[in-house]
């Protein structure tokens, strides 16, 4: 009787012990989207590494539509003030009902692959607009510069914000 007083209790403590899943390891690194035109928008870009991928995540905060509207999402080579900065790369559209978006970064229009580090010190920004066509696409809701370029709000000035053209390299 007492082998099964001792046996119970320890059965008990192991069955209590689980085992930890190893979560995989995720790097990130946030920079702030700002405010850019007359809508009162602003928001977060968030990319993370997990594994082999690099994944943008892109969350807004202003007024949910109800109705289903996709805002247009670039990532650019240069400074958000750079005149005819390049698209990088093509970003899947903000839901205006959610307000969020998540693009795996893929091969950029010029080519080259990005990891981690080289995201650290990209030479880079976003832009986010009203409409993917039209007068509307002039209206960037948010912005923001991204890697080695200042992202500071003090830094920030819409009014040296460069327009970028509807046309991008094919990749």
């Amino acid at each position: 009787m007492k082998k099964i007083s001792f046996i119970v209790p320890l059965v008990l403590a192991l069955a209590g012990c689980q085992l930890e899943e190893k979560q995989p390891e995720v790097a990130s690194v946030t920079y702030p989207l700002y405010q850019s035109a007359d809508y009162a928008f602003e928001g977060t870009a968030t990319f993370e590494v997990n594994d082999a991928d690099i994944a943008l995540l892109i969350q807004l905060e202003g007024l949910k539509s109800t109705d289903p509207y996709f805002y247009t999402a670039h990532l650019h080579f240069g400074s958000f003030d750079e005149a005819d900065a390049s698209i990088a790369q093509v970003l899947n559209p903000i839901d205006s009902r959610t307000l969020q978006s998540r693009t795996v970064i893929g091969r950029l229009t010029n080519g080259s692959e990005i990891d981690f580090e080289t995201l650290r010190n990209f030479d880079g920004h976003i832009k986010i607009h009203l409409a993917d066509q039209g007068p509307d696409y002039d209206i960037i809701l948010v912005s923001g510069n991204i890697g080695s370029n200042d992202t500071s709000l003090e830094n920030f000035n819409t009014n040296k914000l460069a327009l970028c053209s509807p046309s991008y390299p094919n990749y």
